[in-house]
């Protein structure tokens, strides 16, 4: 058979990344962004090569829609090396397209063709991640357009949660808010959570999944997860992304009264509380320096003191919740940092594994320095292992689309 590719997309509300893989090796090709950095008629598309020079072209792109399919022509007629370096060039053939989509509600629980019905159903979960679903579509729509060949797969974040019992996914409202308006918990990051899963599996050489594993996902938004035995027992996260850990401009868990509190007395309404919790609060809000861990980091290094404390309620925030998962699975075998902040601040990971010792883990500190992705930091004696892992949500995709494509036609 011909070679063959897999297209992965991740659609933003401005922006698309791209990656392609070769179907048979799920070797990466490529990777690329297409982004509209403010103009609403003309994009730029970049495209990466793993081998190979980077690719600049501008796009008119008068929609979002057209902007993608432009970005997909461009692509598909590239002749690229999928072999390793000196190996002949040829163009691209995309098999199958692989789609990362937020939210799939309760009606979606795992990787699906995606065919004029679940369009439907898509749609129908799409007030539930308002910036992100309409971008999944038109995207979908537009490699529709592009490559009518190609298979249309979708993974959702939330369908990792799938699994996990009416005790976590229940908030202690009126049951009818859930029969009416369906709310609940779903939690999010899941291709990641999923990815690092395996990952911590295979990294500790273990013929089936990790029996007791807390992954925290830490980057400019951040979650964490129990899992047992494979499967997720819980998210950080809730009805909504905002529930959590504090992240770089979202505030996290509250006491739902002090939000009632503020409306009343000091005459907040609900279009500013939705603006301060998710642009102006978590690390920007508490340290008044910057959403970015890693400049909020340099400014506590030079003694500016809310920049520190922005720093040690976040880590706090973390070992505490990190604490509440382990117990939920009765103990921790592995545990898990991946994300910007989690694959490269040594001193959070040293802060949140500082009173994990009473859960069997014992960070080795010369390894939490020196090591990166993939790695063990745990001390050799440590009960639980520590795993920094590089989330390749791409990858994932990737796998779970070739997964669908070899499935036999009902």
């Amino acid at each position: 058979m011909a070679h063959m590719e897999i297209l992965v997309i991740n659609a933003g509300s401005s922006s698309v990344k791209f990656a392609v893989f070769d179907f048979d090796s799920l070797r990466q090709i490529a990777r690329g962004l297409l982004d509209w950095a403010g103009d609403a008629r003309r994009a730029t598309l970049t495209l990466s090569p793993q081998d190979g020079e980077e690719i600049r072209r501008e796009i008119d792109a008068p929609d979002y829609r057209s902007g993608v399919v432009a970005a997909m022509k461009v692509l598909s007629g590239l002749e690229l090396a999928v072999e390793g370096q000196g190996a002949a060039n040829r163009s691209l053939r995309i098999r199958v397209v692989g789609h990362r989509l937020i939210h799939g509600g309760e009606e979606i629980r795992r990787p699906v063709r995606i065919d004029e019905e679940m369009k439907k159903t898509i749609e129908g979960v799409a007030h539930l991640a308002p910036l992100h679903i309409p971008a999944g579509l038109q995207a979908i729509n537009a490699a529709e357009d592009a490559l009518p060949e190609a298979m249309q797969v979708g993974l959702f974040d939330t369908a990792f949660f799938g699994d996990i019992p009416p005790c976590a996914y229940l908030y202690p409202v009126p049951y009818q808010w859930y029969e009416d308006w369906g709310i609940r918990r779903f939690g999010f990051h899941g291709t990641s959570h999923a990815y690092c899963t395996q990952r911590a599996a295979e990294m500790m050489e273990l013929e089936g999944p990790v029996s007791r594993l807390v992954i925290c996902h830490l980057g400019q938004g951040g979650s964490a997860t129990a899992v047992r035995d494979g499967t997720a027992v819980t998210n950080t996260m809730g009805f909504t992304p905002l529930e959590g850990f504090m992240m770089g401009t979202r505030s996290g868990t509250l006491d739902p009264g002090l939000l009632l509190y503020v409306q009343r007395e000091h005459g907040l309404t609900v279009d500013q509380l939705d603006h301060i919790l998710h642009k102006e609060s978590g690390l920007l809000g508490l340290s008044g320096v910057s959403s970015d861990f890693r400049q909020v980091e340099i400014a506590a290094s030079e003694g500016h003191k809310r920049a520190r404390l922005a720093l040690d309620v976040y880590a706090y925030r973390v070992r505490a919740m990190v604490g509440a998962l382990a117990v939920s699975i009765g103990g921790i075998d592995a545990l898990v940092f991946t994300g910007g902040i989690g694959e490269n601040s040594a001193w959070l990971r040293s802060q949140v594994c500082d009173g994990l010792e009473c859960l069997g883990v014992h960070l080795d500190p010369s390894l939490n320095e020196n090591e990166r992705a993939d790695a063990d930091i745990a001390q050799r004696e440590s009960a639980a292992r520590v795993l920094i892992i590089h989330t390749r949500e791409d990858l994932m995709i990737a796998r779970e689309a070739r997964r669908l494509a070899l499935v036999p036609d009902k």
